[in-house]
């Protein structure tokens, strides 16, 4: 009995021992490039959204990042093709955005009661639905402060140097990002890195509160072939990826392939009104709004970045969300008045059959025949 209850016991501290490691150890990938804390905290991105704005030449992404852990700096690196130039966006945009997909609202009506309608309306039967330089070989194109961010536009032709000058300045770059790094290396692509720093406090301190919450957006400009979205980086991710990615071009959006994951899904297509906001702004020239969500449930596969390619047809998509309502009339379900009412309806029903059946009139009355006179008596 002691033995067993050793065994358990060892199980147990080895089950959470695994479950502290999990929770101790940095995420340093998210769907838009790498993150890259303190070796000693932790940071995690709970939810991305980015918009990506295509006019034939240029191509614009604007990123807002929510994050959570005890980090009190971090980086984000981010390659792109060409170079960049690093402004602050309007946290508005998304606002605008959301309200420019939210599904629409339909009423759909059914006979017979389902869950929730009488008499099945016990809410225990019905199940809750759960309700986007170091060295010679890197160079600094420029540096800025914005807001929040300590934004350095780099160029290397060594990953390892790339690492070298994140170290020389408080990071610690993971050995496999590195190795993720070389494709971007071997094209000739350039780097935003992104230092991810809370404000200074009023006592002139530089540390800072933990990063937490969501950040400003970051509004990244530069040319481009083709419209590409940087995901390879999101490879090194220990747990499942998510993508939310908002296209604004001329017209409907698609990936060319799916990059290791599940088939995008599409949310929404169709043209942005017209809008005196950011996103009326934006999308002036580009008015075909596409919004793509995929996931990757094992990031180890994704093979690439995303390439993004005109779709067939620019045939409108918009989510619809029905409300289903029992039948009803004169505020009685319908089907209980069919119910209930059926054998009152069969025996008026035959009640009118047997009053428009003809009615046969009896045969006629003879009279009887006459009495013959008695002969008389003699």
């Amino acid at each position: 009995m002691k033995n067993a209850r050793a065994r358990i016991l060892t199980l147990v501290l080895s089950l959470l021992g695994v479950q502290l490691t999990w929770l101790i150890a940095p995420a340093y990938a998210c769907g838009c490039g790498a993150m890259v804390p303190d070796p000693a905290a932790r940071i995690s991105v709970s939810d991305e959204q980015s918009v990506l704005r295509w006019d034939g030449r240029q191509e614009q992404i604007v990123m807002r990042l929510t994050v959570h852990g005890d980090a009190r700096h971090a980086a984000w690196i981010m390659p792109v093709p060409h170079r960049a130039t690093v402004t602050l966006g309007d946290p508005a945009l998304f606002d605008q955005l959301a309200e420019a997909v939210q599904p629409v609202r339909r009423t759909r009506y059914h006979f017979w009661p389902k869950n929730g309608d009488w008499p099945f309306d016990d809410h225990n039967m019905s199940a809750k639905a759960p309700a986007p330089g170091a060295g010679a070989a890197v160079g600094v194109v420029g540096r800025q402060r914005l807001g929040p961010f300590d934004v350095a536009r780099l160029t290397a032709t060594d990953p390892a140097a790339l690492g070298d000058w994140l170290h020389t300045h408080g990071f610690v770059l993971p050995a496999r990002l590195k190795t993720a790094l070389q494709p971007y290396v071997d094209r000739h692509w350039e780097y935003v890195a992104v230092r991810l720093a809370p404000e200074a406090d009023g006592s002139g301190s530089t540390g800072g509160a933990a990063l937490h919450g969501a950040l400003d957006p970051l509004h990244l400009t530069f040319a481009a072939d083709g419209p590409v979205y940087p995901m390879r980086l999101s490879r090194l991710a220990s747990t499942p990826q998510s993508l939310a990615l908002y296209v604004l071009a001329a017209h409907r959006m698609a990936t060319r392939t799916t990059i290791g994951g599940l088939q995008p899904s599409v949310l929404f297509a169709g043209r942005v009104h017209p809008h005196d906001g950011t996103l009326g702004k934006l999308a002036a020239g580009t008015p075909y709004l596409t919004a793509l969500t995929q996931e990757f449930p094992e990031p180890a596969l994704i093979s690439g970045d995303h390439e993004l390619v005109r779709a067939a047809t620019d045939t409108p998509v918009q989510q619809v969300i029905y409300e289903d309502r029992l039948r009803e009339v004169g505020g009685f379900p319908a089907w209980l008045l069919t119910v209930g009412g059926a054998p009152a309806l069969a025996g008026a029903v035959i009640v009118v059959r047997r009053r428009r059946r003809p009615v046969i009139p009896p045969p006629p009355v003879q009279p009887p025949p006459p009495i013959a006179p008695s002969a008389p008596v003699g």
